[in-house]
């Protein structure tokens, strides 16, 4: 390869937080970029992107990672500058101000997107009174009400060394990553790798939340808890759920978009936690055939509970996800975020081989069975914006 990619990861991120300090792991995250102690701001851009190469960050529930990517004999550079950003950050009072109002200004944006809003809102249903169902960004009120004191005290708290993971791919050799490292590694926090508040798995009812808001097409998302990353049942899932919607061979997107042209967007994604998962299916569409879209995606639901898939759709499902692997690792940055998700989520790297043979081995007796598990009334969360007024008759149209 002609790059490398570098990640700095943390295995912390917004389900750690107290409800008080909702967004503080985000706001972290925006002011490591902020200034160091021989680097500015536009320095610390100017550093890597001068020499070709890319700089970002993001923060899920889990984990926070710093990463970059440049050309290989550039490798040093970057470590350099991920180094300075995570170990010398400055945390100064005045872009500590413009930060909060750069993250107030992206809280609005999100409010502005009901495609981003609706998925905000069913985090909250699908997850209420738990940090899994905040927002990662915080809200106005929690961000205007962190300080510096709060914002430091997190950082020695939970930014330490045992939860911290450098990750690295591209043209490079262990040894030379770990003699790179090896000079900064006293120059971190020491401490106990931080603990997170559990998910609790129980949910008896069917629940929705309406959003009202005068815009032409109605956002719509459903949600149903399934299992943590540790289930055995994940690789069945991950199958199910190309078969349900993850592309345009899918029979969501064939049956609401190709066949009856319902929908522009409909799609199902997962997302798994230490202790907890949901599929998500979403979709936009104007509100008066909202009714007929919910039916439709019941009838789909109830149907891969009843019958497994054939033969030649299990194979299709099966090729596509393990060509969408093989094919997303030849960037050095997947590469980098594989081994980084891997090891903070699992304490070991699994090869990609090994997820192949674990989805070679699926049935479709066992997609019948993980449809039976988790595609149960009890289980739906929903959430809507749309110009619709009222929830009345709205959980009636979906009912597996």
């Amino acid at each position: 390869m002609a790059s490398v990619s570098l990640g700095l990861w943390v295995g912390v991120g917004g389900r750690y937080e107290p409800e008080a300090l909702c967004g503080v792991s985000h706001f972290i995250e925006h002011l490591l970029f902020k200034g160091t102690r021989k680097r500015s701001a536009k320095q610390i851009s100017q550093d890597v992107e001068g020499i070709g190469g890319y700089l970002n960050a993001f923060t899920s529930e889990e984990n926070t990672c710093f990463f970059s990517k440049a050309r290989h004999d550039r490798f040093q550079e970057l470590l350099d500058v991920l180094m300075d950003m995570f170990l010398n950050s400055k945390f100064d009072h005045a872009e500590i101000e413009k930060e909060r109002s750069v993250i107030k200004e992206e809280l609005a944006m999100y409010l502005d997107q009901p495609q981003h809003h609706v998925h905000e809102i069913l985090n909250a249903v699908l997850w209420p009174n738990h940090p899994l169902g905040r927002s990662l960004a915080g809200t106005e009120e929690t961000v205007d009400s962190i300080k510096r004191t709060h914002l430091l005290n997190y950082l020695r708290s939970n930014y330490v060394s045992s939860s911290t993971l450098i990750a690295a791919a591209g043209r490079l050799q262990h040894e030379q990553v770990v003699h790179a490292v090896s000079r900064f590694a006293s120059k971190f926090f020491p401490g106990k790798r931080p603990k997170f508040l559990p998910a609790d798995s129980d949910q008896g009812c069917p629940r929705l939340k309406l959003f009202s808001k005068k815009i032409e097409q109605t956002q719509l998302a459903i949600g149903l808890r399934t299992c943590s990353r540790h289930d055995e049942r994940r690789y069945s899932l991950r199958l199910l759920n190309t078969i349900l919607g993850e592309n345009m061979s899918s029979r969501l997107f064939q049956v609401i978009r190709e066949d009856r042209g319902l929908a522009y967007s409909i799609q199902s994604s997962l997302c798994f936690f230490d202790d907890a998962g949901a599929l998500t299916i979403s979709a936009g569409l104007e509100a008066e055939k909202l009714p007929q879209v919910l039916k439709l995606i019941s009838r789909e639901l109830r149907l891969l509970t009843k019958t497994p898939p054939s033969p030649a759709e299990l194979r299709r499902a099966r090729d596509y996800v393990i060509g969408q692997i093989e094919l997303s690792l030849e960037s050095t940055t997947n590469q980098m975020m594989w081994i980084g998700e891997q090891y903070l989520n699992y304490g070991k790297i699994a090869s990609p081989r090994e997820l192949e043979e674990r989805l070679n081995e699926v049935k479709a007796s066992q997609i019948r069975a993980v449809a039976q598990d988790f595609f149960r009334t009890e289980r739906l969360n929903v959430a809507l914006v749309s110009p619709l007024k009222s929830e009345k008759g709205l959980l009636d149209w979906i009912r597996l």
